[in-house]
């Protein structure tokens, strides 16, 4: 299974490759070589116990597929700003690609100076990737940048010492490097640009996604180690939890947004979501499926009260969730991506939040919470958070967050370009869907060396261009132009990955139908 994860991951960055043809698709090339073999080495270290943090068992470590997310969107977002004549945002693509390989080959380094004894083949291509990278980003990088990407690498080492120490089990290496990576990135553009804010630059929208997930990563940490002085069942302990909340929110989060978009974030968030009819509606309509969702929570807890022998919720019934979320996603790409930009980024914070009420056990909700998600834990939830449906969250919401709106003519990409902010409906919405329901009841024959069908996949692939005829009916923005062959083989290709990798398939998934589709 991992080698054809690692073939399925080459021909994305092949792909990539040949469509961009300079100096950093090359080191991209150059990073996943090394990748593939380093990534032996962190299986071998997380089998015999030899890794420095506890990382998810029942996993490989995904290097290579994690390795390549960032350089990869940053490759293909150059090219595409490039196309469109927007010199920032292709700096900016270039700054992602570099971050991304440096990160990566910091991970990769990590795994090769643990290793005993030392592989000397190993370290010699590393050496040599590295050398090839780090010459290319000397070369193409202006002072400023190469300052930027030290100062996330810095980020990231501290972050994942903290985070990895404070939540063993949670993550395998090639999640710890999305997320952690992910997060270390947002920080320091959110310091970046706090730094150097000028009235007038910049889409508030972007500005509320920065702050909203620091800020909640922040709150986070703050508790964290506050209560490791102190008991977090308490009803002092809870009133303190909700106290001081309010105080960072109100006196940290606030003023800080404040200074930002240069005016009052409460009163500029109200105006936002009810400026139109239209965003009124798609409220209403998102509140009752919410309210749904709750009551599907509710049943199924319900249903296990009377049936003591069922513990754990099938993966049909985990599936409601993603019929849910394709039926929330829709209708906010057909009329109003801006609203539903805002509308998920609340949504993760309030996951977040949540997951901090139930971790810390703060009352009165912490242990109903606790006792109503354990229902829905599977093998991938083997540490002390709850993170599958954040995950969902994450890959449905980061193809919009993510699309270069500045480098996109008339709010879309040309060709298959047009579908990338549908990239998490198609992959996790509809394709993970399927696969998983058709390939449990119905499937028989199981790709070597996995539990997932033959049968599952090509569902999966066909519900997805199924899904693509339905959105080209009623999105009359997007526009394929006979690019429908290479939209086959990216989802074709994508269905395949999830069939073969043990990553975190929410938050993979969604990101090489993103890379694909742009490339």
């Amino acid at each position: 299974p991992v080698l054809v994860e690692s073939l399925l991951v080459f021909a994305v960055v092949l792909r990539v490759h040949a469509a961009a043809w300079d100096r950093f698709s090359w080191c991209a090339v150059a990073l996943a070589l090394q990748a593939f073999y380093v990534q032996f080495k962190w299986d071998r270290l997380l089998q015999q116990g030899g890794a420095v943090f506890q990382f998810r068992g029942a996993a490989t470590s995904g290097l290579l597929p994690a390795s390549m997310v960032m350089p990869l969107l940053g490759v293909v977002m150059k090219e595409r700003c490039r196309a469109a004549g927007i010199v920032y945002f292709e700096r900016f693509g270039v700054v992602v690609a570099s971050t991304g390989m440096l990160l990566s080959l910091f991970l990769s380094v990590l795994a090769v100076g643990i290793t005993k004894p030392v592989p000397t083949n190993t370290c010699i291509l590393t050496g040599v990737a590295g050398s090839v990278i780090i010459y290319t980003m000397k070369h193409s990088l202006a002072v400023s940048e190469v300052i930027e990407v030290l100062e996330v690498l810095l980020i990231f080492v501290y972050l994942s010492m903290i985070l990895l120490y404070l939540l063993p089990r949670c993550f395998t290496p090639g999640e710890a490097l999305l997320v952690l990576g992910g997060v270390s990135f947002v920080l320091n553009q959110l310091i970046k640009r706090s730094l150097n804010v000028i009235k007038g630059r910049g889409d508030p929208i972007d500005f509320f996604l920065l702050v909203a997930v620091v800020g909640v990563i922040l709150l986070g940490l703050f508790f964290t180690v506050l209560f490791t002085f102190m008991d977090s069942g308490t009803w002092i302990s809870s009133m303190f939890f909700h106290m001081m909340t309010a105080v960072l929110g109100l006196g940290v989060i606030m003023p800080w947004l404040y200074r930002l978009i240069q005016r009052n974030p409460l009163l500029w968030l109200l105006q936002f979501l009810f400026q139109t009819q239209t965003r009124l509606y798609l409220l209403v309509y998102w509140t009752f499926l919410a309210a749904s969702a709750c009551g599907v929570v509710f049943y199924q807890n319900a249903k296990r009260s009377s049936e003591s022998k069922k513990h754990q919720a099938s993966t049909i019934t985990r599936k409601y969730f993603h019929f849910i979320v394709v039926a929330t996603y829709v209708p906010g790409l057909i009329y109003d991506r801006q609203l539903l930009y805002v509308a998920a980024v609340l949504c993760l914070a309030v996951f977040i939040f949540l997951e901090y009420i139930r971790y810390f056990r703060i009352k009165p909700f912490g242990q109903t919470l606790r006792h109503l998600l354990s229902l829905f834990l599977d093998e991938r939830d083997s540490g002390p958070l709850i993170l599958t449906h954040i995950y969902l969250l994450l890959g449905m919401s980061l193809p919009i967050w993510l699309f270069p709106r500045s480098c996109a003519p008339k709010g879309t990409l040309p060709g298959a370009g047009a579908l990338v902010p549908y990239s998490g409906v198609l992959a996790v919405g509809v394709g993970d869907t399927i696969a998983s329901v058709f390939g449990s009841t119905l499937g028989e024959i199981k790709w070597p060396g996995t539990k997932k069908t033959f049968e599952g996949t090509m569902t999966a692939i066909f519900a997805q261009i199924i899904a693509v005829a339905l959105i080209l009916i009623f999105d009359s923005s997007v526009n394929l132009n006979s690019s429908y062959a290479w939209i086959l083989a990216s989802v074709s290709l994508v269905s395949l990955l999830e069939a073969y990798t043990t990553q975190i398939d929410n938050l993979l998934l969604p990101l090489y139908l993103q890379i694909m589709l742009m490339a």
